[in-house]
C-alpha cells in the first residue's frame, strides 16, 4: 500500500506540474497579444507539445493505478477526478494555442480599440486556473466554490467585449476581420474560464463525494 501512496503523490505531482505549464501558456499568450511579442507566441506553440506529453504520461499512470490496485472510496474519487482534470488542462492548453494563432494574425494590423477588457477577462481566467490548481493541491473546497462563483464575471466581460466589437464592425466594416479574431480570442479566454470551474467542481466531488455540476449548492 506504501507504493500505491507514492504513486498517488506522483501523479499528483505530474498534473501540478502540467498546470504550471497550461497557466504559462495561457499567460505568454495574452502577453503575445498585448505586447504584440512574437517570442511569447512561440514559447505557447512550443509548450503545446509538453502539455500533450504530460497528459499522456498522466492518463497513462492513473489508468494504470485503477487497473492494478481497484482502488475505493476517496481514492477512486481522487484517480477519476485526475483524469477528469488532467483533459480539461490539456484543452486549455490548446485554447491558449488558438489565441495566440489569432494574437499573430492581428500582430501586422492596427488596432480595433485599446485592449482593457480581454486582459481583464484574461486575469481573471488565468486567477481561477490558479486557484482551482489551489484547491486541489491544498483539497480547499471553500477556495473551489469561489472559483465557481467568478466565472459569472468572465462571462459578463465577454459579453461586453462581443458587443463593443459589434458596434466597430456596423460603424466600421474595414474592422470586421480584426474585431471577430478579437471575438474568438474573448471566447477562448471564456472557455478557460469554464475548464477552470470544472476543475474546481472535480475538487469539490474529490474533497466532498458531491457531484454540484447541475446544482445551487455551487453558489453558496
Amino acid at each position: 500500500m506504501l507504493h500505491f501512496r507514492e504513486e498517488l503523490e506522483e501523479l499528483q505531482s505530474k498534473l501540478l506540474e502540467m498546470g504550471g505549464l497550461v497557466e504559462a501558456a495561457i499567460h505568454n499568450s495574452v502577453n503575445a497579444l498585448v505586447e504584440r511579442d512574437e517570442d511569447k507566441a512561440k514559447e505557447v506553440l512550443w509548450a503545446e507539445a509538453q502539455i500533450n506529453q504530460k497528459e499522456i504520461e498522466i492518463d497513462d499512470l492513473a489508468t494504470r493505478l485503477l487497473a492494478l490496485f481497484q482502488p475505493m472510496a476517496r481514492d477512486l474519487r481522487f484517480l477519476t477526478s485526475v483524469i477528469k482534470m488532467n483533459s480539461d488542462l490539456e484543452r486549455m492548453g490548446d485554447l491558449a494555442v488558438n489565441i495566440t494563432e489569432g494574437a499573430l494574425r492581428l500582430m501586422s494590423e492596427p488596432s480595433v480599440k485599446p485592449l482593457i477588457d480581454i486582459p481583464r477577462i484574461a486575469g481573471l481566467a488565468e486567477s481561477m486556473v490558479h486557484r482551482a490548481l489551489d484547491a486541489f493541491a491544498k483539497r480547499d473546497a471553500e477556495l473551489a466554490r469561489q472559483v465557481l462563483l467568478a466565472d459569472d464575471e468572465v462571462d459578463r466581460l465577454r459579453d461586453a467585449v462581443y458587443e463593443e466589437l459589434l458596434q466597430f464592425m456596423q460603424e466600421e466594416r474595414t474592422t470586421i476581420n480584426r474585431s471577430v479574431t478579437l471575438m474568438f480570442i474573448a471566447h477562448n479566454l471564456e472557455r478557460i474560464a469554464d475548464h477552470a470551474t470544472n476543475i474546481a467542481e472535480d475538487v469539490l466531488f474529490l474533497v466532498k463525494g458531491i457531484d454540484v455540476r447541475h446544482h445551487a449548492e455551487t453558489r453558496e
